[in-house]
């Protein structure tokens, strides 16, 4: 299945996408796509149930908003790429390196991108994202970790990185202004993807390619990043994981080509759908 939540921004409703350019609104049985939802088996029940609806709505003319509700969390992977860990003069870590950010940072895949008041150096990183589908800890194995998973989506890891790199502390402040985390435009069950490990991922800004890679040359793939987030806290239904950004950011060019109001972004990952975000 490939969930989505439609309406304006915080009266999204629930639906499942068919084919392209429709979807089943779900909204008179399921309340939203939430905690709740998941760890209640409202995957299982929606699949169960999803022959009953027999009318689709075209999705033309209407918002797209973030396929998720607000989790409880979003943490992330950083330096997961092995040439976007060169081109931040960094080296590729043995354990993943993990920082968060804040879950209001969460916008929709076609909703504008504001860059933050006093911010210098607005980046881009086009990422897999996982969602839990219930509550886990300390995950034993490859297979329980896979069970984990409620689905994928795609994600845009918007970064400030004056805020980020220059201000000292952590990395979070530089990661979780409104709108920093576009995502969308559908949560693909695991089903749907195949092999999340070799997944196509590619950004442009202004027409350009900046981005373009595949999950397969992640350094921790994405059933040893959720194992290894289990040993240190508990991931609760709904949390979202960024998975990290290949290589191509602003902040390993050369020309130092960060965003700009007016610039245009666009993103996609395979089977997961594009995004098209706007600088404002």
């Amino acid at each position: 299945m490939r969930l989505v939540r439609v309406g304006p921004a915080g009266e999204e409703r629930p639906g499942v996408l068919v084919g392209d350019d429709s979807y089943v609104d779900v909204s008179d049985r399921f309340t939203d796509y939430d905690g709740e939802f998941f760890a209640g088996g409202g995957l299982s029940e929606l699949a169960r149930t999803l022959s009953d609806y027999d009318r689709s709505q075209p999705l033309d003319g209407i918002r797209i908003g973030p396929p998720i509700a607000r989790p409880h969390q979003i943490l992330c992977v950083g330096l997961n790429y092995a040439e976007h860990a060169a081109e931040s003069g960094s080296t590729v870590t043995t354990e993943p390196v993990i920082f968060t950010k804040a879950p209001n940072s969460m916008s929709g895949p076609f909703d504008p991108v504001v860059s933050p008041v006093g911010g210098t150096k607005l980046d881009y990183e086009v990422e897999l994202g996982v969602v839990i589908g219930v509550r886990s800890s300390h995950l034993r194995d490859d297979a329980s970790a896979a069970a984990a998973i409620a689905g994928f989506v795609a994600v845009n890891d918007v970064s400030e990185r004056a805020f980020q790199l220059e201000r000292e502390g952590q990395w979070v402040k530089g990661k979780s202004c409104p709108t920093f985390n576009p995502c969308g435009p559908v949560l693909a069950t695991p089903d749907e993807v195949g092999d999340w490990q070799d997944l196509e991922l590619w950004l442009t800004v202004n027409g350009e390619k900046r981005q373009s890679s595949s999950t397969r040359f992640m350094v921790h793939d994405v059933i040893a990043i959720v194992r290894y987030l289990s040993q240190f806290m508990v991931l609760e239904p709904g949390d979202l994981i960024n998975t990290g950004t290949p290589a191509g950011v602003a902040l390993g060019r050369a020309d130092g080509s960060y965003l700009n109001r007016g610039d245009v972004i666009e993103l996609g990952i395979t089977g997961l759908g594009t995004q098209r975000t706007v600088v404002v």
